[in-house]
């Protein structure tokens, strides 16, 4: 699919990061600063939301009365360092935008997270020159599954929705990708194993990881090759 594309965007948390993870130990040591026990439909209820629609929904459900803008410096002072050392890129996907990168693809990030700590993970992993553009929710209007961060970088490019290729690993990040018409491709994450079947469901293809599209694109390439040495 992605090589009729002119680009793909990827989320990174969960999708080209194995990210989620530290997510959830960081909103335990956070509400835990504060008494509360981590609830188990956190994340669930929090999945797609800006880091500001994040701050408000805490203040509203937990009660805690710090400023908007203190809670999300705490949040990124808090999760820099994991960014930084303890984060690595979905198995596959270095060697993926690199040859996105070479077949003259666009390449995009479209995050719920920050613009420091997402220019923090892509630094750290040595990918950030390979992106052309970097997207936050903070940037649009609205979060996903509002489809306005994708058809925020499609309009920078100038390139049509249905040139774009989407990855994602979340049911409302696949959601955003199709609302704003474009294909979507759902890769697998712990996070998200037990909405595995919806997410098969919502989008067009789901992979394990980012070697299946590889090993895919070798086959398919090898099939082409042979034809080619028949005639």
């Amino acid at each position: 699919m992605w090589q009729e594309k002119e680009g793909a965007i990827f989320d990174m948390d969960g999708t080209l990061m194995d990210s989620m993870w530290m997510w959830r130990d960081i909103d335990i040591e956070y509400l835990g600063r504060f008494g509360i026990a981590l609830p188990e439909d956190l994340q669930l209820q929090i999945e797609g939301m800006s880091i500001h629609e994040t701050a408000v929904y805490f203040r509203e459900r937990f009660g805690i009365t710090d400023s908007i803008e203190k809670m999300q410096s705490d949040w990124n002072q808090m999760a820099v360092e994991y960014y930084r050392t303890k984060v690595p890129l979905k198995k596959g996907a270095r060697e993926l935008l690199l040859k996105m990168k070479e077949a003259g693809m666009r390449l995009g990030i479209a995050t719920s997270n920050s613009a420091e700590l997402t220019q923090e993970c892509l630094e750290a992993n040595g990918v950030r020159d390979l992106f052309d553009t970097i997207r936050t929710s903070r940037e649009v209007q609205t979060g996903k599954p509002a489809p306005d961060i994708y058809l925020s970088v499609a309009g920078e490019w100038g390139i049509d929705p249905s040139k774009l290729v989407v990855f994602e690993d979340i049911p409302n990040g696949v959601i955003a990708g199709k609302r704003a018409g474009m294909e979507v491709i759902a890769v697998a994450d712990p996070f998200s194993a037990d909405r595995k079947a919806v997410l098969q469901d919502l989008a067009d293809g789901y992979i394990d990881d980012f070697t299946q599209i590889l090993q895919e694109e070798s086959e398919r390439g090898q099939v082409i090759e042979e034809s080619r040495q028949r005639n």
